[in-house]
């Protein structure tokens, strides 16, 4: 196994910029979501994390820091490298992250094929399904509520 890296990653940094491209390769290119809806003014504030194997990034998420909780999102990993636990390792570095500044709620909206990486993490679903990008979400959080 490849040894995977977890940086977390000023935003418009060579790292941040290739989480970008990674973001609209699996969102955009792979998944369908239209263009206008990937990116949003979130990015400029939000904590960028990036995962880096072989010298490449072939993950990422952000974190946005909330009043109510850390909101988890834009969570993408390259195809090749999915079934590596790069998700996992990513949201695990993100909320210890989180924690070390007082946060200790967090909330994210999951497709819904990927709930269960999310309740192993913590999350519980609720809510009513939902449309995002064309496909369905549930809300997810570590706290019960909104």
């Amino acid at each position: 196994m490849t040894d995977i890296i977890i940086l977390r990653v000023p935003v418009f940094s060579t790292l941040c910029n290739a989480a970008f491209a990674l973001r609209r390769e699996v969102f955009v290119i792979e998944q369908k979501v239209p263009e206008e809806e990937e990116h949003d003014s979130y990015d400029l504030t939000a904590t960028h994390f990036v995962a880096i194997a072989e010298g490449e990034v072939v993950g990422t998420l952000r974190v946005l820091f909330l009043a109510e909780h850390a909101k988890i999102g834009r969570v993408a990993v390259k195809s090749q490298w999915r079934g590596h636990g790069i998700a996992k390792q990513l949201m695990l570095a993100a909320m210890t992250h989180a924690r070390s500044t007082g946060q200790e709620r967090f909330y994210l909206t999951a497709q819904t094929d990927k709930i269960g990486l999310y309740e192993k993490l913590g999350f519980t679903a609720f809510g009513e399904q939902f449309q995002d990008g064309g496909m369905p979400h549930l809300a997810m959080s570590t706290y019960g509520g909104h």
